[in-house]
């Protein structure tokens, strides 16, 4: 049985990019929405009301990533113009730039908000690299040189997220393998296959006790992040593209469509792009939210777990707030 999660009003549109959506991260409390996209904006909206703060200006080229650190001081951004960027996030003053030698596809703060993290991507001779810097040391981020690099050179990083209590990055690649990477020494502390296609994305759930994969072999996944134990499977017919884990109910939402190659050969007026809902302990999707005119390519859940937002290849950025029958939902079992 499959129900239409509606919302007790309209979503919130936010229209502030001019090409499709690559990102979006809420801040810890959630009253702030980042969004980023392929047409070098990265944006932060009130999550409330959808009211846009502000812009992060400075990159020449497709943003492929943002985040934010612990008590959302600093925004981390990575993009196609060979660099990666700190920001203030108040004022959108540019704090530091580190220049790489091809794309930046994932960034992200470990918990401190001292130390972060980016992958490049293998292209134009180069390999992928993971690097890491520490922000209290200013030498580092002068002389653009991380603490710690580590090649990747079987196959490229596509996502990657701190583990818990910032000792290991996880990362998801293009054959399917799951590693971690210690943060301290660069070396691989454990490796997992569990998916036979691309990782698109990799979230943690509030506690960053397990994390979700989505993968284009059309699953998501569930993992413990320590032990890299397989948990669930959420199989769907198309291509995952994200996937979050609700912080107060056992739900998992999947935002997904079809390769962006085939994307013409389909009247998107039919809105086949919905986010899916599925049941977190029974594997088994019970709702469905329509509204993208092409595939999601993110989604996350606010951190209060009341609301949720999908960003797509048509350039919006959706906030859904749930209806109260949401919360008593029940699936018979």
């Amino acid at each position: 049985m499959l129900i239409l999660i509606s919302s007790p009003q309209k979503p919130i549109l936010l229209q502030g990019h001019e090409r499709s959506i690559t990102q979006i991260k809420y801040n810890r409390e959630g009253d702030l929405l980042f969004s980023v996209a392929k047409d070098t904006v990265a944006n932060v909206w009130y999550s409330v009301n959808g009211e846009r703060l502000g812009t992060y200006n400075g990159h020449t080229g497709a943003v492929w990533c943002v985040d934010c650190d612990w008590d959302t001081k600093n925004v981390l951004t990575g993009s196609a113009d060979n660099s990666c960027r700190l920001w203030d996030c108040e004022t959108g003053k540019q704090l530091a730039l580190l220049n790489t030698n091809s794309a930046v596809r994932t960034c992200g703060f470990d918990f401190s908000g001292n130390i972060i993290m980016f992958s490049t991507d293998k292209q134009m001779g180069y390999q992928c690299f993971l690097n890491f810097f520490d922000l209290r040391d200013p030498q580092q981020i002068e002389d653009n040189q991380p603490y710690l690099s580590v090649p990747c050179s079987e196959s490229k990083i596509t996502s990657a997220v701190w583990g818990p209590l910032g000792e290991f990055v996880i990362a998801g690649h293009e054959n399917g393998e799951f590693n971690q990477f210690s943060a301290k020494s660069g070396e691989i502390l454990k490796k997992a296959k569990e998916h036979s296609k691309q990782i698109n994305d990799i979230q943690t759930s509030v506690d960053l006790t397990m994390f979700i994969s989505a993968s284009k072999d059309n699953s998501a996944k569930l993992f413990d992040s320590t032990s890299f134990d397989h948990i669930k499977t959420f199989k769907t017919e198309r291509p995952v593209n994200s996937a979050a884990i609700s912080p107060i109910m056992d739900h998992v939402v999947m935002g997904g469509g079809q390769e962006a190659m085939e994307v013409t050969t389909t009247s998107t007026r039919i809105g086949k792009f919905e986010a899916r809902f599925f049941h977190a302990a029974y594997e088994e999707e019970f709702g469905r939210v329509k509204g993208h005119f092409g595939p999601i390519n993110c989604v996350a859940f606010h951190p209060d777990g009341k609301s949720y937002s999908s960003g797509g290849e048509d350039g919006y950025v959706r906030i859904h707030y749930f209806d109260p029958q949401y919360f008593d939902f029940e699936l018979e079992a």
